[in-house]
């Protein structure tokens, strides 16, 4: 089998169909317009969106909502969580590849749910009492 012995599957290429040329075509006349109107005219169309002039859908339901200026993208992540992780030295990338946390995630910190007991590094995370107390008492130390 070579490119240029392939054929296109039977029935799978057919003639364009040429609109108002006669009787005979099955489009002609008309040229599957139907009748008057704005669609059969050339030139008719209309907005998107547009209803004839009556106030349209997107005019008539109220706005909902704002997109705020200082959101800020912080991650939490638990401490059942850590003491899964493969690495010994936790940092935001870290959480980053092991999908704890999403890419867009500017900052972390994690929380005390859950239990660690092996020992970690942790760089530039911030934490709550009570994780901190955790790690630290797991052997592991935080690196600011």
């Amino acid at each position: 089998m070579e490119l240029n012995n392939l054929k296109p599957a039977e029935g799978a290429k057919h003639a364009k169909r040429r609109v108002g040329r006669g009787i005979g075509s099955g489009l002609g006349k008309t040229a599957g317009r139907g009748h008057k109107g704005q669609k059969s005219r050339s030139g008719g169309f209309h907005k998107v969106g547009f209803e004839g002039g009556q106030m349209p859908l997107q005019r008539r339901l109220p706005k909902r909502g704002f997109t705020s200026l200082t959101k800020e993208f912080v991650g939490e992540v638990r401490l059942g969580d850590l003491q899964g992780l493969p690495v010994d030295e936790i940092d935001l990338l870290a959480l980053k590849q092991a999908g704890l946390v999403s890419e867009l995630t500017k900052s972390a910190k994690i929380i005390a749910t859950g239990e660690i007991s092996r020992k970690v590094v942790v760089k530039g995370l911030s934490a709550t009492k009570g994780a901190r107390a955790a790690i630290e008492a797991a052997g592991g130390s935080f690196a600011e």
